[in-house]
C-alpha cells in the first residue's frame, strides 16, 4: 500500500493562508488577535496569539472534522500506522479516558497493571467499571515496578474470562516494557481489546531498537503524548485505533469530554509535529537514543547511582526497554531520588521531570543537545562527590497492591467523611492520593487503607514528594467511606 505524502499539513497550511487576508473577527476569543489584551500579546507575541482562533468554516471543526483537520488525522493515521487518528486537546488523560470510555461499562471488568495513570482510575470512576488488577512485579535493586509478565496477564484472564479489555502501559515511566504483542495475542484469543497507554512512547513508531508500538503490535486502540516525546505543544496528544474499531462511536465518545473550543494552537502544532516526525523522525530518535546511552554510561562511571538500561530485560515483566529514558537509581549515594531532583532544580538550574523515593528521570527527547547532557552529568558528579551520605537502609518501596473493596464509582460517590490519616487503618477510601509526578496512585477508591500504607505516604511526605489527590490540599485528611 502506498504512504500518503508526508510533505504536508493541511491545518497549518490554513492557519497561513487565514493570517494572509486579515480577516476582522467578530468571534471568539475575545481578544481579538491580542489589541484586548496588551499584556498578553507582548508576552506571547502577535504570531501567536494572532492565530488563537475559533472554528471557522477554513479551519474546520475538532468536533466533527469534515475538511483540513480530518486531512490532518488521515495524515497522523498513517504515520503512525493506524487504521484512524483523533486530535485530542484536553491532554492524554482525555485520550487514556476515551479508550476506556469507549470499552468499558458499567459493571464491565478491565484488567490491568497497578501502576496505572490516576486518569484510567477516574475514568473507571465516570463509567462504573471494575478494575481487576494483574501482578505488577518489583526490580528490588532499584525499586521499581515492572511490566506485566505475561503468564500473569494469561492467569488474570482465564480467572476473569469476561472482562472486556486489558489495559498496558508501553513503556512505563521508566523505559518499563511488557511483552506487548504476546499480550495482544492472548487477550484477541480470549475476545477482549487491548488498550495502550503510550504517554511516554511517541518515539517508538518512529526510532529503531526500541519496545514495539500499540498499533505495530495489534492493540486495538492507543493513547499517545505527542507533547512529550514527539515535540508538540503541551496538552496536546492523539489517539490511536487499530484494525476493527468503530472510529466514529470513539468520536461521539471523545465528544463527551473534549472541548468544542479546541485551541488551534494545540491542533496546528500537532499537525507540524507529525509532519516533522514522519520526515525526519528516524534521524531524530537515533540521535536522542545514542545520547541518552551517552549519558548512561558517563553516570555509572560516576560511582554510587546507577543508570539502568537493557540489561534489566528478562524476557518476562522486563520484556524489552527503552533507552531513551534516563532512569538513574539515587540511593546508592544515601539520596533518595526527590532530594536529588530538588537539588538539580536549586543549586544546579537543572529542572528533570521528576524524583521519586529511589529514582530521578531526565526526559530527553529531539529538542537536547549533547553539552545539556554533558551539564546534567556534571551536576550529578557534584552532588555526589559533595553531598553523598552514608549508605544506609533507605525505604524501596515494596509496591504496594491494596485489596479492592468496592468499584471506584461506588466509593467515589459513597457517604463518607474525613479523618486524619491516622485514623483511617481498617477503613475504605473514598478518593484518591498519588504522588505527582508520576501520578500513579497509592490509594484509590474503594480500596482497604493499612498501616504499610500509610507508613509510606509518610515517609513520601518526608522526603519532599508532592502528595494530591485529597480534598485535603495537605494530604493529611482522608475521606473514608462511613460505616454503617
Amino acid at each position: 500500500m502506498d504512504r500518503i505524502n508526508q510533505h504536508t499539513a493541511p491545518v497549518y497550511e490554513a492557519m497561513l493562508e487565514l493570517r494572509k487576508r486579515r480577516m476582522v473577527p467578530f468571534d471568539v476569543p475575545g481578544h481579538k488577535r491580542g489589541r484586548g489584551n496588551p499584556e498578553l500579546l507582548d508576552f506571547l507575541g502577535e504570531k501567536c496569539v494572532g492565530v488563537d482562533v475559533n472554528s471557522m468554516k477554513m479551519l474546520d471543526n475538532l468536533s466533527h472534522p469534515i475538511s483540513v483537520i480530518r486531512e490532518a488525522e488521515e495524515l497522523t493515521a498513517d504515520a503512525f500506522g493506524a487504521q484512524h487518528a483523533f486530535f485530542m486537546v484536553n491532554g492524554t488523560t482525555s485520550a487514556v479516558q476515551a479508550m476506556v470510555l469507549a470499552t468499558v461499562r458499567a459493571g464491565d471488568e478491565i484488567l490491568l497493571p497497578r501502576n496505572v495513570h490516576k486518569s484510567v482510575i477516574n475514568a473507571l470512576v465516570l463509567c462504573g467499571g471494575i478494575p481487576v488488577y494483574v501482578p505488577v512485579r518489583v526490580n528490588h535493586q532499584i525499586g521499581i515496578a515492572t511490566g506485566m509478565a505475561l503468564s500473569d496477564v494469561e492467569k488474570a484472564i482465564r480467572e476473569h474470562p469476561h472482562a472486556k479489555a486489558i489495559f498496558v502501559n508501553n513503556p512505563t515511566y521508566y523505559g518499563i516494557a511488557s511483552d506487548l504483542a504476546g499480550i495482544v495475542r492472548v487477550a484477541h484469543a480470549a475476545g477482549m481489546k487491548v488498550l495502550v497507554d503510550e504517554a511516554h512512547g511517541t518515539h517508538l513508531y518512529f526510532g529503531k531498537n526500541l519496545p514495539i508500538s500499540g498499533m505495530a503490535a495489534g492493540g486495538d486502540l492507543a493513547a499517545v503524548s505527542m507533547h512529550k516525546s514527539g515535540g508538540s505543544l503541551t496538552q496536546s496528544s492523539i489517539l490511536l485505533c487499530g484494525e476493527g474499531v468503530d472510529a466514529e462511536y470513539v468520536q461521539q465518545i471523545i465528544n463527551l469530554t473534549q472541548t468544542t473550543s479546541a485551541s488551534y494552537l494545540l491542533i496546528s502544532s500537532l499537525d507540524l509535529s507529525r509532519r516533522n516526525l514522519a520526515l525526519h523522525g528516524a534521524e531524530a530518535f537515533e540521535k536522542v537514543s545514542s545520547m541518552a546511552e551517552y549519558a548512561r554510561a558517563e553516570i555509572n562511571e560516576i560511582g554510587g547511582f546507577y543508570a539502568y538500561g537493557r540489561e534489566l530485560i528478562d524476557g518476562d515483566s522486563v520484556y524489552d526497554f527503552d533507552v531513551t529514558k534516563l532512569s538513574v537509581f539515587t540511593q546508592g549515594i544515601g539520596m533518595t531520588g526527590i532530594e536529588v531532583y530538588d537539588m538539580l532544580r536549586d543549586e544546579y538550574d537543572i529542572q528533570i521531570e521528576f524524583g521519586d523515593i529511589g529514582n530521578i528521570l531526565a526526559y530527553i527527547s529531539i529538542g537536547d543537545r549533547i553539552r545539556d547532557i554533558e551539564r546534567l552529568v556534571g551536576a550529578l558528579e557534584d552532588i555526589a562527590g559533595r553531598f553523598a551520605k552514608d549508605k544506609r537502609e533507605l525505604y524501596c518501596g515494596e509496591f504496594i497492591a491494596p485489596e479492592l473493596v468496592m468499584s471506584p464509582k461506588e466509593a467515589f460517590y459513597a457517604k463518607g467523611e474525613r479523618l486524619p490519616l491516622k485514623d483511617t487503618v481498617g477503613r475504605i477510601s473514598g478518593e484518591m492520593l498519588m504522588c505527582y509526578p508520576p501520578g500513579i496512585p497509592i490509594l484509590t477508591p474503594g480500596e482497604r487503607i493499612t498501616e504499610e500504607i500509610l507508613t509510606y505516604i509518610e515517609y513520601a511526605r518526608e522526603k519532599g514528594c508532592s502528595l494530591q489527590g485529597t480534598q485535603d490540599p495537605e494530604c493529611r485528611e482522608l475521606r473514608i467511606l462511613t460505616e454503617t
